[in-house]
């Protein structure tokens, strides 16, 4: 165990952990941002997806020792109270229906908006193809997703 400084949402936060500790139990056990959800633990479902760097990365595949100076942000820290506008698309299209996936996809969504504001379907279903939503509302996430590239520039 020793002490690792990571930068979370903008704050520098201090944890007691083994180097090769994932971070999704960091941010889980150690600090309490339950919002990143453990899926499959293999990096294959995208439930545990946040941002490195503006990058989306699977958090369970991620040692905590590697990330000293780099900046992640969680579901937690992409718009306070449901601000962000792929947020405020999901509420209003009702895209989840059990939500479990659903941090991971809007991670994955807002990195791919971040890098393209404006895919086409293809593109959007090429970057979403690794969230696995075992409720099957990829229509639903997709529509969302157009739903802000729309309205850019209007919220």
């Amino acid at each position: 165990m020793r002490e690792i400084q990571i930068n979370v949402n903008g704050d520098v936060r201090t944890v007691q952990a083994d180097g090769a500790m994932p971070l999704l139990w960091v941010l889980r056990d150690l600090l309490g941002m339950t919002g990143t959800k453990y899926g499959c633990g293999v990096g294959m479902c995208g439930a545990c997806t946040i941002h490195l760097e503006g990058q989306a990365v699977r958090s369970c595949q991620v040692p905590v020792s590697t990330l000293r100076n780099r900046k992640i942000v969680t579901i937690e820290g992409l718009g306070k109270s449901g601000t962000h506008s792929l947020q405020a698309a999901w509420i209003e299209l009702q895209v989840p229906q059990c939500g479990y996936c659903q941090s991971g996809q809007l991670m994955t969504a807002t990195a791919l908006l971040a890098k393209n504001p404006s895919p086409d379907t293809q593109t959007i279903d090429a970057a979403m193809r690794g969230n696995l939503c075992r409720c099957g509302t990829y229509d639903r996430i997709r529509k969302g997703i157009q739903q802000v590239i729309e309205n850019k520039g209007t919220r």
